[in-house]
Formats: structure tokens, C-alpha cells, sequence
């Protein structure tokens, strides 16, 4: 038989391919502790940021150690131990049937299907006072699930700050969600109107200055409709019964 006979062709090629899928699974296994640490240190960036904490000259550990992380009973309100902080994934939580809720329809205007029973949050604190909560937020677009984080202020009313961290919009459409320019327009915007209702929204166009109700409203996406809708769903829902709203009710009551 030839070296170049189809059989030897085919041999080869399988050998070849054994090889490389032998050397790029051990590379994937061999790199995914590292990849998960790049992972951990990717969220801390981000929450670093979106709190107001971040200082680009100093370590990131150093400063996330101002952070107190801790988790939350969404039903209650109230903060829990049930898992360890630092274990608790609150993404693999709601894919957990015994950790987490089934959302009925009326229920799930963010189109996530189903809710963590946990959720893990960020407070910073000064001289004892919580000054700032960092909330994760998530809930469906156009294309996918979009992913953040949502800074408030002490009132727990004013948002500071508002950052994303995945998903797949369509970029220069519902990806200017990532626009540092329209994230900074959410700063000062009150999320509950004086009888407690959430009011935060994305509108269609511009915000009116003058309006009275510009306090409540966000610029929409330029020819992003449904991730603009995605977006105001998604804070209707966190910050409603079934995601912050007992929380942040609570904590106003410590406070006051």
C-alpha cells in the first residue's frame, strides 16, 4: 500500500486530529481554574468601578476589602448564610430548581424563567453607615440576557452608577448599552416615586429636561426598541416585590 493510498490519507488526518483534540482539552482543563479567577477578577473591576471605589493605582484586592459582600433573601429581605459568600454563584443559583423560583408569567417581566432565591450584594459602608448598595441585575434584550450591575445611593433611591458585563446586542444598537456617555446619564435618576412605585424607565427618544417626570426617565437606544424595553423590564422587576424592593425597604428602616 502507498504512503499516499486514501487509507493512509484518512489515518493520518485521524491521527492528527486525536492529537490536537488531546492537546486542546488538556489546555482547556489545564487553564480553567485560571480561567475562573480571571473570571472573579473581571466582576470585582466591574463592581469596583460602578461603586465609585475604583483608583487606578491601587491594587484591586486592596480595594475591594472596603466591599462588604453579603447575601440576600429575596422573599424577606433579610440577609442570609445559608452558603458561604464567596461560593455562592447567584447566575448557577437560578438554574437550580432547590435554589431558586419558578416565575410565573405576570411575574416574569424580565424573561429570566426563574429567580434565584439568594441574591449576592455590595454594600459600602462609612463610619458604620451603609453609604452605597451595588445590586447584579439581569434580564432579556433583543438577542440575549444582559447582565449588570446597579449602583444606588444611601436613600437607596438615587442611582449612582449602572454598568453591564455581558451580553450579545447588536453593537451600535442595544450594545450602546455599554456607551459610557448614556450609562452616565442614569446618575441622579430616582428609581421610586413618593408612594413607592418603581418608575425608572428607558423612553422612546430624548429626555425633556424640563418635564416633570424626567427625574424617572432614561434615554432610549437609537433604533433599539426591544433591548430598550429589555432594559426598563429588567428594572421594573429588580426593583420591584420580587427582586430589591423588601431588601432596600429594609434598609432604609436600619438606617432611618
Amino acid at each position: 500500500m502507498t504512503k499516499d493510498s486514501p487509507f493512509n490519507i484518512l489515518l493520518t488526518a485521524f491521527a492528527l486530529c486525536l492529537v490536537c483534540s488531546i492537546l486542546v482539552s488538556t489546555a482547556a482543563i489545564g487553564l480553567k481554574q485560571q480561567q475562573i479567577d480571571n473570571q472573579v477578577l473581571d466582576q470585582k473591576i466591574k463592581i469596583l468601578k460602578v461603586s465609585g471605589l475604583w483608583q487606578d493605582d491601587m491594587p484591586i484586592e486592596q480595594m475591594f476589602e472596603s466591599v462588604e459582600t453579603r447575601l440576600v433573601d429575596l422573599s424577606s429581605g433579610e440577609y442570609s448564610e445559608l452558603f458561604a459568600v464567596e461560593d455562592y454563584n447567584q447566575k448557577k443559583a437560578s438554574k437550580d430548581l432547590a435554589n431558586s423560583i419558578e416565575l410565573s408569567r405576570e411575574e416574569d417581566v424580565a424573561g429570566i424563567g426563574r429567580r434565584a432565591k439568594l441574591a449576592k450584594v455590595y454594600l459600602i459602608r462609612r463610619a458604620g453607615e451603609i453609604v452605597r448598595v451595588v445590586l447584579p441585575i439581569h434580564g432579556y434584550g433583543l438577542w440575549s440576557t444582559l447582565y449588570g450591575y446597579v449602583t444606588l445611593e444611601q436613600d437607596m433611591n438615587t442611582v449612582y452608577a449602572i454598568t453591564f458585563y455581558e451580553h450579545k446586542e447588536t453593537p451600535g444598537l442595544g450594545g450602546e448599552v455599554d456607551n459610557q456617555k448614556w450609562q452616565a446619564s442614569w446618575r441622579g435618576k430616582q428609581v421610586y416615586d413618593e408612594q413607592g412605585q418603581t418608575r425608572l424607565a428607558l423612553i422612546k427618544g430624548r429626555v425633556d429636561r424640563n418635564s416633570a417626570s424626567q427625574q424617572y426617565q432614561i434615554d432610549g437606544l437609537s433604533g433599539a426598541t426591544l433591548t430598550s424595553n429589555g432594559v426598563s423590564n429588567m428594572f421594573a422587576f429588580w426593583m420591584g416585590q420580587q427582586g430589591y424592593k423588601q431588601y432596600l425597604e429594609n434598609i432604609r428602616g436600619d438606617e432611618a
